[in-house]
């Protein structure tokens, strides 16, 4: 079992910057995963524990699995040992609403988590935080909301089942059971440990320094990961564990809830934690992708023409600057984003380790590796257009309407 590191909550260093607002590493570089892991007190996820996934669910891992994606955690090996006994758990995940569209990025989340709710037939919680972006992004109340429900449908549209999952919002669900939890939170977390976890200063509205019980209690460490904050999902279940799958940079948030968890007699939350979708024009792996530059990100509302350009315009190349010198000694493949992206969206194993020998050695042209992605990506995201397209506001409702799951666990 691991032990959370209370001091530094945050990597905040003369290298790297990793928290829940900010992802950047000193003059460009990589960000360096193994001193996250270490710096968080978190753990790296092994092969043996994504054989013993495999072995549990009966199904191959899923590639975010296979490949590396999400490749730390905390007490994953404690939630499989209460399920090869016998005992369930819930998921929650979460989502941001402040943009009318998701990123690639954004779905990764949600892809896994689907993944996991199918293989390990459980229930889900999705909080949607439209206070926070409210807060945060300066919107209104009411565009808070309205972007809430269109995100909602992009969720909804990667497939969840109904009978199993529970999507809200804070501005509609916030109350009762989940209103006790946040109080009790609120009153374990000190002003100094806030503004240490989160960096708040004294210009920061106190607006802010109300949001992270509410995330703690609703969605990652406390509130959400917290059964008796839905009384109507899990009643006299108050010992069932939560698993939270997550970005790294959400850390510091379930790091506070499981220091608090303890207190108030709840489990600790599980987490397993990803590594970040890289930006079309990083190198490497030196951040995250951000909605604020529309040709840094392929959105799910992209036309065929838009990806093929931002792809082959923007997508950063560890390609030669020559065909002479890229057939002599090939391609750099740690920063090359077409392969990275390919790593993510390409299923087949075998494709992507020939893509990766072929164009690391230069028999393959960086041409070529952008060709195949906008095909891989296009696919993927006409996909994800048709399933949203079906999705109605009465589906919508369906997902957010506070009722019990009878078939959660089925």
């Amino acid at each position: 079992m691991d032990v959370d590191k209370k001091d530094s909550i945050a990597s905040d260093s003369s290298d790297q910057v990793v928290n829940p607002w900010e992802v950047s590493a000193k003059d460009g570089g990589k960000i360096d995963y193994d001193k996250l892991i270490d710096q968080f007190g978190c753990q790296r996820l092994d092969a043996s524990l994504i054989d013993r996934v495999q072995r549990l669910t009966s199904r191959q891992p899923h590639v975010f699995l296979r490949r590396g994606v999400f490749f730390a955690h905390r007490d994953f090996n404690e939630v499989l040992d209460a399920y090869e006994r016998g005992d369930k758990f819930y998921l929650y995940t979460g989502r941001g609403p402040s943009s009318e569209a998701l990123h690639l990025g954004h779905l990764i989340p949600f892809m896994f988590t689907k993944y996991l709710q199918e293989a390990f037939k459980v229930p889900l919680v999705i909080q949607l935080t439209d206070d926070e972006k409210c807060m945060w992004k300066n919107l209104s109340v009411e565009e808070s909301q309205r972007l809430a429900r269109e995100n909602a449908k992009d969720i909804i549209a990667c497939g969840f089942d109904v009978t199993k999952t529970f999507i809200f919002s804070d501005f509609d669900y916030v109350g009762g059971a989940f209103y006790k939890n946040m109080v009790k939170v609120a009153k374990c977390v000190t002003l100094n440990k806030a503004m240490g976890i989160f960096g708040f200063s004294g210009e920061d509205h106190i607006g802010k320094l109300s949001f992270p019980p509410v995330q703690a209690c609703l969605s990652v460490p406390a509130v959400p990961s917290f059964p008796s904050s839905f009384p109507h999902l899990f009643p006299g279940k108050d010992k069932l564990r939560c698993l939270i799958p997550c970005a790294i940079d959400q850390d510091p948030y379930f790091r506070m809830t499981r220091d608090v968890a303890p207190r108030l007699g709840y489990s600790k939350p599980a987490l397993i934690e990803s590594s970040f979708f890289p930006a079309l024009q990083a190198s490497g792996e030196n951040g995250k992708m951000s909605a604020s530059d529309p040709n840094s990100a392929i959105y799910v509302t992209d036309t065929a023409k838009e990806i093929k350009n931002k792809i082959n315009r923007y997508a950063f190349s560890g390609g030669q600057d020559s065909i002479e010198k890229h057939r002599e000694i090939g391609a750099n493949l740690e920063v090359d984003i077409p392969v990275k992206y390919l790593s993510f969206f390409l299923d087949d194993d075998t494709e992507l380790e020939h893509i990766k020998k072929e164009y690391g050695e230069g028999r393959m042209l960086t041409g070529e590796v952008k060709k195949r992605l906008t095909e891989v990506l296009t696919e993927m995201v006409e996909r994800h257009r048709m399933a949203r397209a079906a999705v109605t506001d009465e589906m919508v409702d369906a997902f957010m309407a506070v009722r019990p799951l009878p078939s959660m666990f089925e």
